[in-house]
């Protein structure tokens, strides 16, 4: 396949070009925003006493509230394209930026997985425990004890979400899928439901600015996506995988395939130009 040298250059983000007072009026806004949506997710923390039983299915609601204000604070919309199923399941997703969790959590009533790094961060961290994540160290035996985690969860009616992938991408493809963890939908009998994201700017694009990666350093990107124009956030959930008779691994294949189907699905749904594939 013959392509274009330029194609092979990295893409820098595209940030909205503000200066002074205007840039300065933008982040109080945004920063009061936040405040209030973190202060207001406290709130629900104690006001319901989510804490003393963070993993209740009941709880999502909860969370779904406050990850739809967050959305609204960092301009992005969600589209949902289809259904979102509320049956029990181990939930996966792609995964393309920390704005993941908002944006799923916003249209699926879930509880996440994420890294143990993000239960010492100030405030959130606190914050999504009590709203009922799963912290796992990576590279350690502490995956066991996740899984049966899940697993017990996934019995008792309670819905978790992971990205497989375990690192993000810029939102083109699917990498590979480290699967196990879904292990834990063939212990509880539960389906496997995959759920796809797809960023798009105003011009119809895949977004560069949404997406977490490369040397980008978190406070950067916090402050590129607070500059960031409107973007829509399009999901789709695909038929859910019977965990049935699968072995980890084949049930890993399956994901896998699913995954990069349904975000090629997708992404002719709803972007202008399809990305293209370089061999």
């Amino acid at each position: 396949m013959i392509s274009d040298p330029s194609m092979n250059e990295p893409v820098k983000p595209k940030s909205s070009r503000l200066k002074g007072f205007s840039r300065f009026a933008l982040y109080v806004r945004k920063i009061v925003a936040s405040i209030g949506a973190i202060t207001q997710g406290f709130y629900l923390v104690y006001r319901y006493q989510l804490y003393k039983d963070p993993n209740n299915p009941i709880n999502t609601r909860y969370v779904q509230y406050f990850c739809r204000r967050l959305c609204k604070v960092f301009n992005i919309e969600i589209q949902v394209h289809g259904e979102i199923p509320r049956e029990p399941a181990l939930w996966v997703s792609n995964h393309i930026s920390w704005l993941d969790v908002a944006v799923l959590g916003s249209g699926a009533r879930v509880f996440f997985l994420a890294k143990a790094e993000i239960e010492k961060w100030p405030l959130l961290g606190k914050l999504a425990k009590g709203g009922g994540t799963l912290f796992i160290k990576r590279g350690s035996g502490d995956s066991v004890k996740i899984r049966e985690q899940m697993t017990e969860f996934l019995k008792q009616d309670s819905p978790v979400l992971f990205f497989p992938e375990a690192t993000t991408s810029d939102g083109t493809r699917i990498k590979k899928v480290h699967g196990r963890l879904l292990g834990a939908a063939i212990e509880a009998q539960r389906p496997v439901q995959v759920c796809l994201i797809c960023y798009v700017n105003q011009q119809g694009e895949l977004d560069t600015v949404a997406p977490f990666i490369g040397d980008t350093t978190f406070a950067k990107h916090v402050q590129n996506v607070l500059e960031m124009p409107n973007v829509i956030a399009h999901l789709m959930a695909l038929p859910a995988i019977d965990s049935t008779g699968h072995s980890v691994e084949s049930l890993t294949e399956e994901v896998q395939s699913k995954m990069i189907e349904g975000l090629a699905q997708l992404q002719a749904k709803v972007l202008k130009h399809h990305p293209v594939q370089l061999d």
